[in-house]
């Protein structure tokens, strides 16, 4: 079936991992943790003022919390065990598309974690990492033939999007043989959440067959029986702003379709149901709530026989893995004031938190204050504005924010962006990727220094160059 089942776990190592190499391999189970994710933070941020991760010269950077990510994939795999019948073949495969940057997938893959992947760049970007085709998922609503040739000839399970795309794999899967676990992607049409834009159940998602629509489950049903080797169905109805029972009645509906296609074949044709992700994220503390286990509880509650042994389990969380272990550290540039309102002018922008800048009412992000030397700021909290540095009034963090007065040369930290922020860069300005750093305490040093290790260098002004065609630069004269 290509899963990972809990027993299985790969041992291999490559000499020249950044996160692992520099921080230590990971265990299977993250050890407990003595030290509160805010502590880790503060101490985090007052090694990068101090080490120069963060300076004058380097004024953006983001920090990864190793230990919080470690020990977030462990609660994971453990919320699941808890829930599903033992031997019973379970698969957590990281969205990539939610952090795709190759040494946070090998972290992953050190602690258990496969890879759910949606172009050929997310699928290089796993196999960049380490991470098996068995552990690993293609999903997406636009494959190409070269897309799924590839997944199919290397064993990556697939999930058909539409019709017209299974008919393509039809064509494929009987022209080469595969290994490959075919499945066929629903939409239960449950509805959606508090962000339309989010939202992939509703009742016209551009996402699977519509269950809901005229004659789409018959279709289904048949395309299943037609064809011996579907042997999974997948549903995603998760997102932000998604409530649980909603999510849980899309993963109701799916084991539903399941059971009735089984029935008529006479046989347990479909083995493996794939839930998706999409568990929302709490970004208004650093409480961690929902929690996967208060989600594996529901599911078992529920949709109790989805989990008793008969089906394999796949799922696809991003965002509740990394959000909470993720931290944009920026530099305030220059203060003001505008309108007897104060202004602190940064480094982090629209190019970071794009959706925050655009969209802040769906995306409201919190603003930590640090003083010059990366300590905690003190002092009586005043409304000010969080801008960044890209040329329209509309690029701030936060309006009128509460925040300790903010000067020339302090520190603010926008919390909660270790996953869809500071790895998915927005060129506005042609404003340099950040450097990208993971860190640990080193238990070894006196007062348990904080140790970096590169995740992604801050992009040259060499390299926005070249991407913006400066080896071609006489092309449009020649013409």
């Amino acid at each position: 079936m290509g899963l990972d089942d809990r027993t299985d776990r790969r041992s291999d190592e490559d000499e020249t991992d950044q996160l692992t190499r520099v921080l230590g391999q990971a265990a299977p189970q993250a050890a407990p943790q003595v030290t509160p994710a805010s502590d880790r933070r503060d101490q985090a941020v007052r090694a990068a003022v101090e080490q120069g991760v963060v300076s004058p010269a380097t004024p953006l950077a983001g920090l990864l919390d190793v230990a919080g990510i470690r020990a977030g994939a462990a609660a994971l795999r453990a919320a699941f065990a808890e829930v599903t019948a033992p031997g019973t073949p379970v698969l957590h495969a990281f969205a990539v598309k939610a952090t795709p940057l190759v040494p946070v997938l090998r972290l992953l893959h050190d602690a258990g974690i496969g890879a759910e992947v949606a172009s050929p760049g997310e699928l290089a970007l796993a196999r960049a990492a380490g991470i098996p085709p068995a552990h690993t998922v293609l999903d997406s609503p636009a494959k190409t033939p070269a897309e799924l040739r590839e997944a199919l000839a290397l064993g990556i399970a697939v999930n058909a999007d539409n019709p017209q795309e299974l008919a393509r794999i039809d064509a494929l899967v009987q022209s080469a043989p595969t290994r490959s676990p075919v499945g066929i992607r629903v939409n239960p049409q449950v509805g959606g959440g508090a962000i339309e834009a989010l939202s992939t159940a509703t009742a016209t998602s551009k996402f699977g067959v519509p269950l809901r629509d005229e004659g789409a489950r018959e279709w289904v049903v048949r395309a299943c029986l037609d064809r011996p080797w579907l042997t999974r169905l997948h549903a995603h109805s998760g997102s932000q702003g998604m409530p649980l029972e909603l999510m849980v009645g899309g993963v109701a509906a799916t084991y539903e379709l399941a059971e009735e296609i089984n029935a008529r074949a006479g046989r347990r044709q479909i083995d493996t149901v794939d839930i998706g992700g999409g568990l929302p994220v709490n970004f208004a503390s650093d409480e961690q709530t929902p929690t996967h286990a208060d989600y594996a509880r529901l599911l078992a509650r529920e949709v109790p026989g989805l989990l008793d042994g008969r089906y394999g389990l796949v799922t696809e969380f991003g965002r509740s893995l990394l959000a909470k272990h993720g931290t944009l550290l920026a530099r305030v540039e220059y203060v003001k004031s505008a309108g007897g309102r104060g202004i602190a002018l940064t480094h982090a922008g629209v190019q970071v938190a794009t959706r925050t800048v655009y969209a802040p009412e769906s995306w409201p992000l919190r603003i930590a204050a640090y003083d010059a030397k990366g300590r905690p700021k003190p002092g009586p909290a005043t409304g000010q504005d969080i801008a960044g540095p890209a040329c329209f009034a509309g690029d701030l963090l936060a309006r009128d924010r509460a925040l300790p007065p903010l000067e020339q040369g302090d520190y603010v930290a926008v919390l909660d962006t270790g996953a869809y922020y500071f790895a998915h860069h927005y060129s506005y300005n042609s404003l340099a990727r950040p450097g990208i750093h993971g860190f640990a305490a080193d238990a070894r040093a006196a007062g348990g220094a904080v140790r970096f290790s590169t995740v992604r260098e801050q992009q040259r002004v060499e390299e926005i160059v070249a991407e913006s065609g400066g080896g071609a630069r006489d092309a449009l004269r020649e013409l």
